[in-house]
């Protein structure tokens, strides 16, 4: 099986007062494609530093990442952005719409960024997560699963072969949460995407091939691929 991702030996150290501080302490791991990764572990254990340097939002203090088959610390901001452009999908707890975009707009647009045909297709995928009937809603009009849906729905269209999730129910009530994560994985198996999901819900993290937990920014495998 081919990787999606692979971590080597990944460390991330910051400046603070008392000295440098570790937050991620010399993680390796793999992700094969297609298969799904919950990261868990308690708050400040580096869940979200290191869902972003896997997606290459950030570099690490040493070690490197590989996205697929793209060593990450070769590339620079650009070459790393126009990377996940062409192979990568978030998906955020707190939505990240555009404001001032309708949903259909807010779908349309990373198509009309890759210069690529976008109300149809955007259109189409906003029906096939059940909000076919509020296109030219605005996120504000939109309740907080409707939102997520259309997240969802923005990051399918480009049909990813990655896709990133922070605590994609963190901001849910439990049965908005359900249906977002049915959603979620229906889409990803019929899509074939990698999934890499942060996440403290361990019913949810149960539903991944694989489970690693962090603590301390130490790794912890709790459920091997």
């Amino acid at each position: 099986m081919n990787d999606s991702i692979i971590v080597e030996n990944l460390t991330q150290r910051v400046a603070d007062a008392g000295g440098p501080l570790t937050i991620l302490n010399d993680i390796s791991l793999r992700v094969g494609s297609g298969r799904s990764l919950a990261i868990t572990g308690p708050s400040g254990s580096g869940k979200s530093t290191l869902l972003a340097l896997m997606a290459g939002l950030d570099r690490p203090s040493s070690g490197r990442v590989i996205l697929m088959g793209h060593d990450l610390s070769r590339l620079d901001e650009e070459a790393r952005a126009a990377l996940r452009a062409a192979h990568v999908g978030f998906v955020f707890q707190t939505f990240q719409l555009l404001p001032n975009l309708t949903a259909l707009e807010n779908v349309m647009l990373p198509l009309e960024l890759a210069r690529r045909p976008a109300q149809a297709a955007a259109s189409a995928m906003l029906e096939r997560v059940g909000l076919q009937e509020r296109l030219h809603h605005y996120p504000r009009t939109l309740s907080g699963g409707e939102q997520q849906r259309v997240s969802l729905a923005r990051a399918f269209v480009m049909q990813p072969d990655i896709l990133f999730a922070d605590e994609p129910t963190g901001s849910l009530d439990t049965a908005n949460g359900a249906r977002i994560m049915a959603l979620m994985f229906a889409l990803r198996r019929e899509q074939g995407s990698t999934l890499v999901m942060v996440t403290h819900d361990a019913a949810l993290a149960a539903q991944c091939d694989a489970i690693i937990h962090l603590h301390g920014g130490e790794l912890q495998a709790a459920k091997p691929a």
